[in-house]
């Protein structure tokens, strides 16, 4: 399929949204701490794209791209990750339990709440599932695909080594087998290029680097960005891959 026709998709995903449902839904961490997230259902008998925003956000990060996301024919779930605060005007009410817990809310303290994500969908359905992750999220997101077999797939926008263990991330991430798509700004590309180099399977691995300076993490999709178009329609061909 040329690049024309791949525009018309991308027209199509952007201007004709699937109309969904959206509620608010919980499921408990393994610490106990009760973890808010969003969930856009389409069908029982579709896969789900678990979402996973960046620093000091908050499941509002995925407002505007949730439903295009439907629109590829996928249930999601955008998830408050306890790390975190506010963003669109949606508070992150899970990284607001757990200041209220006086629970460490450092950027590695949100992986329980990524597990308990997958287990939530793993309770809804068998079909392996795409994780979707911003910033440190799509760190921990490449992480997580290295070692759950139910995963299809990784999207990782603008990921790196955000912790204070050095070669965290990269010494976690050799051994991905599920195909990997890799997005940043323009000024990210070098670094996540090199943070990628980890991956043994390089042939799984796709890395966009937009023309312009772009933006970082999964921002880079709001109409806001000038480039966000580029940017979709990287995630469209690469969802088209999965099917």
């Amino acid at each position: 399929m040329n690049k024309t026709a791949w525009l018309a998709i991308l027209l199509t995903l952007i201007i004709n949204e699937v109309a969904v449902s959206q509620q608010k839904i919980s499921f408990p961490a393994k610490d106990g701490l009760e973890v808010t997230a969003d969930l856009y259902f389409l069908s029982s008998d579709k896969p789900y794209v678990i979402l996973l925003h960046q620093a000091r956000y908050s499941r509002g990060e995925y407002l505007e791209i949730a439903p295009k996301i439907v629109n590829l024919g996928y249930n999601c779930i955008a998830v408050d990750l306890r790390s975190g605060s506010e963003v669109n005007s949606v508070i992150n009410e899970t990284a607001k339990r757990a200041r209220e817990k006086g629970l460490s809310q450092n950027y590695s303290d949100a992986i329980p709440d990524i597990e308990a994500a997958i287990a939530y969908v793993k309770t809804q359905t068998d079909k392996p599932f795409v994780l979707w992750g911003s910033s440190y999220s799509a760190s921990l997101a490449l992480i997580q695909a290295a070692k759950d077999l139910r995963t299809k797939a990784v999207i990782a926008f603008s990921p790196g080594e955000y912790f204070n263990t050095p070669e965290f991330v990269s010494s976690k991430i050799k051994d991905i087998s599920v195909p990997a798509i890799v997005l940043s700004a323009k000024a990210e590309c070098s670094s996540v290029k090199e943070l990628i180099g980890a991956i043994k399977r390089q042939n799984l691995v796709t890395q966009f680097c937009p023309a312009d300076k772009g933006k970082h993490g999964s921002s880079a999709l709001w109409k806001s960005n000038p480039s966000s178009a580029d940017y979709w329609l990287a995630i469209t061909m690469f969802f088209s891959k999965l099917k």
